[in-house]
């Protein structure tokens, strides 16, 4: 998402206003990215330059719906619009105080350009403003730019005291939000209570625990975006714990159960858990009801990690040797067969707290989830038996529907959905295509980071799916868009077992996808599928009133268009 710009945060390191716009960017982009995406569709096809007080300057740009922030460079390309700031001007950037016209102070701000350009720059500035000024962890980054380079505000205006433990902190648009929060706020458990001289309570959550009761619709309130690393942070917590629940603390520790504790423990994104809990909120539930399913579904996913590793021979995972490598062969075939049993028990377990009805229900849908899974696993590794690969991406999207589409994003949205109580077909089936997509667009970019990202992103070995051979819409254009006599190269290369495999013979593949220009080709399709997945969240699944579960399944819709590549 940027270039050139990010600096490491410490004592002597100048803290820019370019500098502070590329971090709340990558804020928003990781933790709350509706608000990128909505910004960007405002500012799609405007080059913006900008220049700051301090010295400082970035060119913004859109692409798809991320918002990309970059050194300006040497080029006879002039922005299409450009705005100046001074110290004056950003003293006021976040102010919900001032109106518009009251916040451009003589020659603080100055805006060149198109007229309609000019106005779109406004309208992605002014959601980027309102949404994001009442988040805390943009609070927190914009108080440490104030505190660590005083010397960039010049006077600000008086402000009248903070009651409470809020303390003056200086910048009007923080002590504005203080002095509108409750006083009776307690921070949770964990929680920092203090930073710097302000009160800072944790990221609400997006609810509490208790039953959706019926009110006026006057006394509703708009569904606002909350912090989505937090919110994973939490379900996957939450979700942790209960699977300790599951794991025996008996004999043969060292042989079984400790081993099973070792994936569970290298925390993942918390995905499935998020969207099954998020699910069950937004129809209605309890989302401690979701909770055990949570579990389940990821003693399953740890389960097929494991024998997925040994199929895959891979070596690593989320940064560690897998299990086979760790323990050999047979015991890790033996800790992912008995992931995958904690994991029936843990579907049979909600009996006592679902009923009947609701965990028939979740078998069914558990029990497809798993044959999808294993059905898609069977195409990956037939290509890889039989050497083949797909002429077209619609078999690549039939594969990766099936292996990882439906237990990382359809079935957990569908069993959330049973945990509150939903069984009718033509409901649960509301979810399917718009998770199709967007579990597609998600599989589309992981493949992608194993080939330019960087491994702490992707927590396999670097290109490790170029040695394992497996068949991505990277290898498929390349195939596609190749020379017969280069073709016939790489073939070669893919027949060979992956023992047989150096990293040169990876290099080379990856050489011939640049050249080719493979990768570009995926991020591109990646982002048309998750724009078309957002779509069909927002037409299929307008069953449900907006509420806050349904915030956070949109939020983690919009981040699979917004994360950086």
């Amino acid at each position: 998402m940027t270039e050139t710009l990010t600096e490491n945060r410490g004592a002597g390191v100048p803290f820019t206003g370019a500098r502070l716009l590329t971090e709340t960017l990558q804020a928003l982009s990781d933790r709350a990215p509706a608000i990128v995406a909505a910004a960007a569709e405002q500012l799609r096809g405007t080059r913006l330059g900008l220049s700051f007080g301090d010295g400082s300057a970035a060119v913004l740009t859109a692409q798809h719906s991320r918002l990309i922030v970059r050194a300006p460079a040497p080029t006879t390309e002039v922005p299409d619009v450009e705005v100046v700031f001074d110290n004056r001007a950003m003293n006021l950037v976040f102010d919900l105080q001032l109106r518009p016209i009251d916040q451009v102070l003589p020659d603080s701000l100055d805006m060149r350009g198109d007229r309609e350009k000019l106005l779109a720059v406004q309208r992605a500035f002014g959601l980027l403003s309102q949404r994001a000024s009442g988040l805390r962890f943009i609070q927190e980054l914009w108080r440490d730019y104030r505190e660590q380079a005083p010397w960039l505000w010049g006077e600000t205006h008086s402000a009248a005291p903070v009651p409470g433990p809020y303390a003056p902190s200086g910048w009007q648009a923080l002590d504005y939000l203080a002095r509108r929060t409750p006083q009776d706020v307690v921070p949770r458990a964990g929680a920092p209570a203090l930073v710097g001289d302000t009160v800072v309570a944790a990221p609400r959550l997006l609810w509490d625990g208790a039953r959706r009761k019926s009110s006026p619709w006057w006394e509703s309130q708009a569904v606002s975006d909350a912090d989505l690393m937090q919110t994973m942070a939490v379900c996957r917590a939450r979700t942790t714990e209960e699977m300790r629940g599951f794991i025996p603390d008996r004999e043969p520790r060292a042989a079984l159960y400790t081993p099973m504790r070792s994936y569970p423990e290298r925390q993942g994104k918390g995905l499935r858990p998020t969207l099954t809990i998020a699910a069950c909120a937004a129809l209605g539930g309890r989302p401690e009801d979701a909770v055990r399913m949570a579990a389940a579904l990821e003693l399953f996913h740890n389960g097929f990690l494991v024998h997925d590793d040994i199929a895959d021979e891979s070596t690593h995972r989320r940064g560690l040797p897998t299990m086979h490598q760790e323990l050999g062969l047979g015991l890790a075939v033996n800790v992912g067969d008995g992931l995958n049993l904690l994991a029936v028990d843990a579907v049979l377990a909600n009996l006592q707290t679902l009923g009947l009805a609701r965990t028939l229900a979740l078998i069914h849908e558990a029990i497809h989830m798993c044959r999808e899974s294993i059905e898609g696993q069977a195409m990956e590794l037939g290509w890889i038996r039989w050497n083949h690969v797909p002429k077209d991406d619609g078999s690549y999207f039939t594969m990766s529907t099936k292996k990882t589409g439906w237990y990382t994003c359809i079935s957990p949205c569908r069993i959330g959905a049973a945990c509150a109580g939903v069984s009718d077909p033509a409901l649960l089936s509301r979810f399917d295509e718009a998770f199709r997509l967007i579990g597609i667009a998600f599989q589309i970019q992981d493949d992608v980071l194993n080939l330019v990202g960087e491994e702490h992103l992707y927590g396999k070995e670097p290109l490790g799916d170029l040695l394992e051979g497996k068949r991505t819409i990277m290898l498929i254009h390349l195939f596609r868009e190749a020379e017969p006599a280069l073709r016939a190269r790489l073939s070669d290369i893919l027949r060979r077992p992956r023992a047989d495999k150096t990293q040169a013979d990876a290099e080379e593949l990856l050489a011939a996808m640049r050249t080719h220009k493979s990768i570009e080709y995926a991020v591109d399709l990646a982002s048309v599928l998750a724009q078309e997945g957002i779509e069909r969240f927002e037409n299929d699944l307008d069953f449900i009133p907006d509420n806050e579960g349904k915030a956070v399944l949109r939020q983690i819709a919009h981040y699979v268009t917004s994360r950086p590549l």
